[in-house]
């Protein structure tokens, strides 16, 4: 008889050792979901863009995403209809804290104030992006103020 509550109580002792070894284990697994949808909703500061064409009004489009391609086909998230365009030119990013550019082997490249871009680069507020013979002015900033048409000095 002995022996029947031994066992009965070593089969109860190994179910709520594996009970509390899921529980444990489902416990971690929400918290490391959890700091996953932290880091994924971090926030994105807002980009601005304006273009400017050559025989056309300047253009000034805002981006609240982590990723903006430029080019002239009409799915880029920043479309710039213009033969010196490529389909695909130039990408901006936003990671490490940074927005960087990257020319997509453009056919004609990608300049970052006047200098060809051979690697990807950090961009700051006020840079110059040149696709073809199409312009791209970079604003950066907490909100979506676009800058002076006519910055003093």
């Amino acid at each position: 008889m002995s022996g029947s509550i031994f066992l009965a109580l070593r089969i109860l002792l190994t179910i709520s050792l594996y009970a509390f070894l899921i529980l444990a284990l489902v416990f971690l697994w929400q918290a490391v979901r959890q700091q996953s949808r932290m880091l994924t909703i971090r926030r994105i500061p807002p980009i601005s863009l304006s273009i400017q064409k050559p025989e056309t009004a300047n253009e000034t489009k805002n981006y609240l995403q982590a990723e903006v391609v430029i080019g002239r086909d009409p799915t880029c998230e920043c479309p710039v209809n213009h033969d010196t365009v490529s389909a695909r030119h130039a990408r901006l990013s936003y990671h490490h804290e940074q927005w960087w550019l990257e020319d997509l082997k453009s056919k004609n490249g990608t300049f970052l104030n006047r200098e060809r871009l051979e690697t990807p680069a950090v961009v700051v507020n006020g840079d110059e992006i040149g696709c073809g013979s199409v312009t791209l002015n970079i604003h950066l900033t907490g909100s979506l103020d676009l800058p002076p048409d006519n910055p003093q000095d």
